[in-house]
């Protein structure tokens, strides 16, 4: 491919607070909310391939795209594309979970810190409190005593599911696109069911889900109504399908034992923020994936995800399931 031409273009702010502004608005509202680079426009009207890290790639900028074949981000969330269009127009968009492991990690922390009261007991120490009853007291229990119900068992939600197997939990989930059977040919036991199943079943449901027109507000007050008194939510995905207000009444009024949140809303979260004044939450900043490797492997997955998909001629990592056609 040596008559190609790479063309590199920056988008965002170099000042860290302005940036997670600007991604944190995509994110929310979705790649019509900010303005690619100047220049994009013209570039992309000759472009073979386009990569994008947090860069929108709106309906509006995929139509000036003459002979666009693929698109790459080097993430696992797509806010900030409109696969709606480039799925309308037949082009594949691709991604990859560059913090796959990290944030399933996370999240079987974040189970551990509330279901046992680890955040909530440090916090009292640091206060010079030294607590024994929290709101749960009455329905602690060991891991291997709890069944995990992952709403989403994609990359993240597969590897927490093995994380929790490997303490015991009895495994549950749901995800329209994932089978039981595929899932046995992993050598995974999770027995797939409908999500209100999961909800009604498990002590602890873990949400791992893509932010798309389709699961905003998903998890609602039917949902969460469904849940037992001893039950928790975990959400380490995104906020925006969770409803916040429904959240926060369940937990308000302790119809369930308690959640534990690494994503918000708004970020960063206000220091007089509704949640801030439960006793029944443990709070992260968005913290899941945050290890030094992630980002500087991400260009290198890419790649591979990339040079499979040509070979192959499809991914799992494609998320509007297109093939690739760039012979065609």
């Amino acid at each position: 491919c040596t008559d190609k031409q790479i063309v590199s273009l920056t988008w965002g702010e170099y000042e860290s607070a302005s940036f997670r502004r600007m991604a944190h608005d995509l994110e929310l509202h979705g790649p019509e909310s900010e303005e690619p680079p100047a220049g994009l426009y013209d570039e992309i009207r000759d472009a073979d391939i386009l990569f994008s890290h947090f860069c929108p790639v709106s309906r509006r900028l995929l139509g000036s795209a003459e002979h666009l074949k693929l698109i790459m981000t080097c993430r696992g969330g797509t806010e900030h594309i409109d696969t709606d269009a480039a799925t309308e127009l037949g082009i594949p968009v691709l991604h990859v979970i560059r913090n796959a492991e990290c944030t399933s990690d996370f999240t079987i922390g974040l189970i551990l810190a509330e279901t046992r009261n680890i955040a909530r007991s440090h916090a009292d120490l640091m206060q010079g409190r030294w607590v024994k009853d929290y709101p749960n007291k009455d329905f602690t229990k060991s891991m291997s005593e709890m069944t995990l119900g992952i709403v989403g068992v994609g990359n993240i939600g597969q590897l927490v599911a093995r994380k929790a197997a490997a303490f015991g939990m009895n495994i549950i989930g749901y995800d329209p696109f994932v089978s039981e059977d595929r899932l046995r040919s992993k050598g995974m036991d999770i027995r797939m069911t409908d999500i209100e199943d999961v909800f009604r079943t498990a002590d602890v449901v873990s949400l791992h889900l893509r932010a798309t027109p389709e699961t905003a507000d998903m998890i609602d007050s039917r949902l969460i109504g469904l849940m037992r008194e001893d039950a928790y939510l975990i959400n380490a995905s995104r906020a925006a399908v969770l409803v916040k207000d429904d959240l926060i009444e369940a937990l308000r009024a302790h119809r369930i034992a308690g959640a534990a949140l690494d994503v918000f809303w708004d970020e960063p979260l206000a220091a007089d923020d509704p949640l801030t004044q439960l006793d029944n939450v443990t709070l992260t900043a968005h913290n899941a994936g945050s290890v030094r490797s992630a980002l500087g492997n991400s260009p290198y997955l890419a790649v591979k995800v990339i040079n499979e998909f040509i070979r192959e001629g499809s991914s799992d990592m494609c998320i509007n399931r297109l093939n690739w056609k760039g012979n065609e």
